[in-house]
């Protein structure tokens, strides 16, 4: 007994805060908690301090905090033999592992536990019968504070406040209120040429393989270039190039239309984080401006939403590819590629046919050459039946163009700060003159500057060059300067076809998108 009371403990003072555990800030702060603890060595003459170990803004309801592991390590390693907190809920508020480590961990290593205000002292008294209440009520306390910050998120949420740490590729924080978003023009160029490059025609790896060509940065490359610290969890950190699944994630936003969308992950206390069901999401329209226009949005998830197989990488789907179904078995039909023509349109088989033969459905082939000329002069002839198509085409031009964020300002700004370098480049190497700084130093300042001029020069490049209406709408333009089709794409399929059943005795009937709901057979059209 008389060795154990002339020992020396060499103490790990331990210090935890967090808002989202309710701490109070005044009594519970950094501050505080170390001048206590500090006090309290000092007045023990059989502790001597080993270190301090500090997490600020980590909650108490798991220890997978980084100075928590830091001081198990210091204490593995016999590096200290003391752990001094203020109370317990400043070592943790999870039950069932406060008390393993108080009960068990601690004992079994010879660990003295110290809690302040609580008057705890392991050497003292070697079990509380009191402590593990205490910890309950200090886990209680974390799940009401817990539901109470989820309550205030989710109210935000449904007001249509933004409340994420990082907005969607496009858009920026307002720097007038943190809650609204606002259009990045330079990104927003790259958002509407993704969304008129893929109703055009063109496949997601596609336009992948085409930005990185161009040397466009990633979302998360351009949210690094400009100053956040954004990780995606699910990207590699040698991954700084555009994939399939981020333009598809960009594809199915909604907040490119003004909608905030959020909700979309769930996590309770000491649970797992999980994806609600579409249902769940919180969903307000019209929070903040738009970056692209109804039209080319509803266009693009047309596309998305035809069931058609995915393209192989690198190439694009097929015109017809979703559009087509058997008029008799209902399945979609099947591509059938002629190698005997070299660049000719395919023939499509009916798919039920194809997979598992006559038994359950025939044939149903039609000639991919023949419907397009069917298509394209029933089109033709319907635009032909509109007196003022021109002034409506202009019309839809000019919708889309004004729905454009404006970007004059930045162009702006960049120039200015390509100014602000331009001077600190000049001032760096006046100070490397001087002496100032090292020549590592002055490398290493070079290379961050140099960065940042490229950057925002490539910006620039970008910003004036807004996809005009007129380019994302080709065949708007056509309709302009010859009042009639020339060619199909599946823009204008999706601007004006429903879908199309492909029946025997060479039959087919095209729904548009302007005909009734149930069309009579009589429309339907008969092959060549």
């Amino acid at each position: 007994m008389s060795r154990e009371k002339n020992r020396l403990y060499r103490t790990a003072a331990y210090i935890r805060l967090s808002r989202e555990d309710g701490d109070k800030e005044e009594s519970d702060s950094i501050t505080n908690q170390r001048k206590l603890l500090g006090r309290y060595i000092e007045n023990a003459p059989d502790l001597c301090l080993q270190d301090y170990y500090i997490d600020d803004g980590f909650t108490g309801t798991h220890f997978r905090r980084p100075a928590f592991l830091r001081m198990l390590k210091a204490l593995d390693d016999g590096l200290a033999d003391c752990v001094l907190v203020k109370d317990l809920s400043r070592f943790g508020r999870d039950y069932l592992d406060t008390g393993k480590y108080l009960e068990r961990y601690f004992p079994n290593r010879g660990i003295r536990f110290i809690a302040v205000s609580d008057a705890i002292d392991s050497l003292k008294s070697a079990y509380d019968i009191l402590l593990p209440i205490k910890n309950i009520f200090n886990e209680q306390y974390a799940r009401d504070i817990s539901k109470k910050v989820h309550a205030s998120i989710e109210t935000k949420q449904r007001a249509g406040d933004f409340i994420g740490a990082f907005c969607a590729y496009g858009y920026r924080k307002s720097p007038t209120c943190k809650n609204r978003l606002i259009p990045d023009p330079c990104a927003a160029v790259i958002v509407r040429r993704i969304f008129t490059l893929y109703t055009d025609g063109m496949g997601k790896q596609t336009i992948a393989r085409l930005l990185n060509d161009e040397g466009i940065p990633c979302p998360s490359e351009y949210k690094r270039q400009h100053g956040q610290l954004y990780r995606n969890g699910r990207r590699l950190d040698s991954t700084v190039y555009w994939t399939y699944s981020t333009v598809n994630k960009i594809l199915h936003n909604q907040v490119y239309i003004g909608n905030t969308v959020q909700g979309i992950k769930t996590q309770q206390l000491k649970s797992r984080q999980r994806t609600r069901n579409r249902e769940e999401w919180i969903i307000v329209p019209h929070t903040h401006k738009p970056i692209l226009e109804q039209a080319l949005w509803e266009k693009a998830q047309t596309l998305l939403g035809r069931s058609a197989p995915h393209p192989s990488p690198g190439t694009s789907p097929g015109l017809f590819a979703g559009f087509l179904t058997c008029g008799d078995c209902g399945r979609s039909m099947a591509k059938k590629n002629r190698p005997s023509v070299p660049g000719a349109p395919p023939d499509y088989c009916c798919g039920t046919y194809t997979r598992h033969g006559r038994r359950y459905c025939s044939a149903h082939r039609i000639s991919g050459r023949i419907l397009e000329q069917i298509l394209l002069a029933d089109l033709n002839t319907a635009l032909k039946q509109i007196g003022n198509l021109p002034d409506l085409a202009r019309q839809a031009l000019a919708q889309q163009t004004s729905s454009l964020p404006s970007c004059e300002d930045d162009i702006l700004a960049r120039r200015r700060e390509l100014e602000k370098i331009h001077r600190l480049k000049l001032a760096l190497y006046e100070d490397y003159h001087a002496g100032l700084l090292t020549t590592e130093e002055y490398r290493s300042y070079q290379s961050s500057y140099r960065e940042k001029e490229e950057n925002l020069r490539r910006e620039l490049e970008i910003l004036p060059h807004r996809v005009p209406a007129e380019q994302s709408s080709p065949w708007l333009r056509n309709l302009l300067a010859r009042q009639r089709l020339d060619k199909l794409d599946r823009s204008i399929l999706a601007d004006m076809v429903e879908h199309i059943r492909i029946y025997e005795n060479r039959r087919i009937l095209i729904i548009y998108t302007f005909t009734p709901a149930d069309p009579p057979m009589a429309a339907a059209l008969p092959g060549v």
